[in-house]
């Protein structure tokens, strides 16, 4: 069976000691700027679309639908995921529309439990041509693997790949979701530690939170998927801020969507620089 898109992405990244940029999609402009970003960075990239924002639409197809749309008339390899994910129902859906990878977060159950739901999502994925990323994590974590001060136990990583037969694994060097200062430090060494521990490509959730140079480390390191979201909506929020604050009468939203897709795609195309 071929590989889908996104294994071909992460393994051609990780065979060449690169990093992939993994953004995620709030809407139809976030969709529309990765795509932009990256083909002006002539770079592949992952657009990724969580349960939560799947929630804030009221369902997964119409987000989903149109973020497969965009990333199929792309001229850069784009592959389209499902990030973050609890809830099976909603992996089957996503395998359904489309997406060629899911990350199936069941970081919160105990340990047993995680790897026992993770290895069936991973065989029904599997049997599709689905690439598969889950997370091992502390139980009952808000954030799961990210939660401050968690770290992944490299035996416990290799033990959990082997049980599940997942194609990736998020992991706790130090990083936490939706940081809005680039200052997280992360372990770098125990990065080094999970690269050898385990037979997959490692993902570092939380990446808004790490600077530029702390992502090149990462990556050198052994990290390869670099999954990244809060940093790229703030350069969004600003973008359409300014402009309305210097046209309080604009009622148009194409007059500051534009500006804020305009800003993300030109971050988009930086950060792959970086990554690469």
């Amino acid at each position: 069976m071929p590989l889908s898109p996104t294994d071909d992405i992460v393994r051609s990244a990780a065979e060449g000691g690169a990093g992939v940029g993994a953004f995620n999609v709030v809407q139809l402009e976030h969709a529309e700027a990765i795509v932009a970003g990256a083909e002006a960075a002539g770079r592949p990239v992952i657009l990724q679309v969580s349960e939560n924002t799947a929630r804030y639409h009221g369902a997964l197809e119409p987000i989903g639908l149109a973020t497969l749309a965009i990333a199929r008339a792309s001229s850069a390899p784009v592959a389209v995921h499902l990030d973050h994910a609890e809830s099976a129902d909603l992996v089957r859906q996503a395998v359904e529309l489309g997406f060629t990878s899911v990350m199936f977060d069941a970081s919160k159950l105990r340990y047993d439990e995680n790897v026992a739901a993770t290895r069936e999502i991973t065989a029904y994925c599997h049997a599709r041509n689905v690439y598969v990323e889950a997370e091992l994590g502390e139980v009952g974590g808000k954030d799961g693997a990210h939660a401050p001060g968690v770290r992944t136990d490299p035996d416990e990583a290799r033990e959990f790949v082997d049980a599940t037969a997942v194609d990736a694994l998020a992991v706790a060097v130090g990083s936490s979701h939706a940081m809005l200062t680039r200052d997280a430090v992360l372990d770098f060494a125990l990065i080094s530690r999970l690269r050898d521990a385990v037979s997959v490509p490692l993902v570092l959730h939380g990446s808004s939170g790490v600077g530029d140079a702390g992502l090149i480390k990462a990556i050198e390191a052994g990290m390869t998927k670099v999954n990244i979201s809060t940093h790229l909506n703030k350069a969004f929020t600003r973008a359409a801020r300014t402009y309305l604050d210097s046209h309080p009468d604009a009622a148009d939203p194409r007059k500051y969507l534009g500006p804020a897709r305009d800003a993300v795609a030109a971050e988009v195309a930086r950060l792959l620089e970086v990554l690469s």
